[in-house]
């Protein structure tokens, strides 16, 4: 998408409005006013000499605070790592986004150490939903979504362990995308599960989402009729896994849900049940032991894990620990077990172009409501993950797009197989004008 104002104009307006709130700033963890104004005026000298570096050229890009900036210790969202040594380089991801031009205006608060699907984090606050006044913002990557849909940046980078692009994306009415997770490098970021971490953008369509994709997967970024175009839906096979995956479901949500299918099979989609309940109880089996993403954590923070004074959420270290008992052999059989549920659910697939539903069941809940009431936090956090960790799990790619015209944002999640992103993508663009018409 492009902006009749130039690069420095829009940079200058929100460095301007950052600054008018500094003091109370939750959405930002760090802000670099003096690279964005410089990576401005270049990108506008570019522009003046027609020579664009790439579609991403003198957009505004917010990262997540887990990807490194050299110079600078990567916080994660935790007070522990102030201390620890600074990147001695950016992660390629920001190396990529910098070499197309792109402006990086600042890093993005987020849940401590990517955990949670709520956006608490109890050493930085809880960034306001951007919409929904006094509501959670999601997580984990809640800045990142609060800062694209409040018009801080354009595109945000987040990550995505069982949704923390989506659930942030679909509570503050933006697209999120999730890609197969091996696309993307990983060098430079900070770890959560490495097993199930994926790397994405958020933004307000789904053509910024396929321009930030590809540059930061290297892949046919620099050329606009190589990266995925509109796909009709004549003819295509969606999938609806009618069970768990449906139960309690806001009214409003299921209702536009299905107001959804019913356009998409006007259009020429097949629309089919698809049966994957026993795979999820199959997931729920070999994980019953503790989840993948809190064992692979705990190895990741073992050097403060037993250390009662380290200054970590009590929740969160205390889950950590308790993971951290899995034995290697545990947890190396619970890795191959995923592995064959992989396959079976990308044989389960073969026959669908898609598989669908909402991204989450329910409207972003009032902060309020959470904060000192533990069986409300947990019922509401297990219901954000509950669709969500399905693509992670299963090693699929997924995006939400926001279904419009609801009392207050709500997410259509497409899934597609391990590597299909791109053809995710092109009928994603199909889906989003059609959400537009509706």
């Amino acid at each position: 998408m492009t902006n009749k104002q130039s690069a420095t104009d829009r940079t200058a307006a929100i460095l301007h409005r950052l600054a008018k709130r500094h003091a109370s700033e939750l959405v930002f963890s760090h802000i670099y006013e003096d690279s964005a104004l410089e990576a401005a005026h270049a990108a506008d000298a570019r522009q003046r000499k027609g020579e664009r570096l790439s579609l991403l050229d003198g957009r505004i890009v917010s990262i997540k605070d887990l990807f490194d900036v050299r110079g600078e210790p990567t916080l994660a969202g935790s007070v522990i790592r102030k201390t620890s040594s600074a990147a001695k380089k950016d992660a390629v991801i920001v190396e990529r986004l910098r070499q197309a031009g792109a402006i990086i205006i600042g890093k993005t608060h987020m849940t401590e150490f990517a955990f949670t699907a709520v956006g608490f984090n109890p050493h930085y606050g809880v960034p306001e939903n951007a919409v929904v006044k006094g509501g959670i913002p999601g997580g984990s990557s809640s800045g990142a979504a609060v800062s694209v849909a409040e018009g801080t940046s354009e595109i945000a980078i987040g990550s995505d362990t069982g949704g923390s692009i989506r659930i942030p994306a679909a509570l503050n009415g933006l697209v999120g995308f999730k890609p197969t997770a091996a696309r993307m490098s990983h060098e430079g970021v900070f770890p959560l599960a490495p097993s199930l971490d994926s790397i994405g953008p958020l933004a307000k369509n789904v053509a910024d989402c396929i321009i930030t994709d590809a540059i930061m997967a290297n892949d046919m970024a620099a050329d606009i009729t190589l990266l995925p175009q509109e796909l009709p839906l004549h003819n295509l096979t969606i999938g609806v896994p009618e069970g768990r995956l449906f139960e309690h479901t806001n009214e409003q949500i299921l209702t536009q849900f299905q107001k959804i299918l019913q356009v998409l099979e006007q259009k020429g989609a097949r629309i089919l049940k698809i049966t994957i309940d026993d795979l999820l109880d199959d997931m729920d089996h070999i994980t019953r032991i503790g989840s993948i993403a809190g064992i692979e954590a705990s190895h990741v923070h073992r050097e403060w894990l037993h250390d009662d004074t380290a200054p970590v959420g009590p929740d969160l270290a205390r889950t950590l620990r308790k993971r951290s008992l899995i034995s290697k052999e545990a947890y190396q059989q619970q890795l191959f077990e995923r592995q064959q549920l992989v396959r079976l659910m990308d044989e389960r697939l073969n026959n669908y172009d898609l598989m669908v539903t909402p991204t989450c069941p329910i409207f972003a809940s009032p902060i309020a409501d959470l904060i000192d009431n533990r069986d409300e936090y947990n019922r509401v956090e297990d219901l954000l993950l509950r669709n969500n960790q399905v693509a992670n799990q299963f090693d699929l790619c997924a995006i939400t797009l926001p279904m419009i015209k609801m009392p207050k944002p709500a997410g259509f999640m497409a899934f597609a197989r391990n590597n299909h992103d791109h053809k995710l993508l092109a009928i994603s663009l199909t889906l989003e004008q059609i959400f537009e018409e509706l």
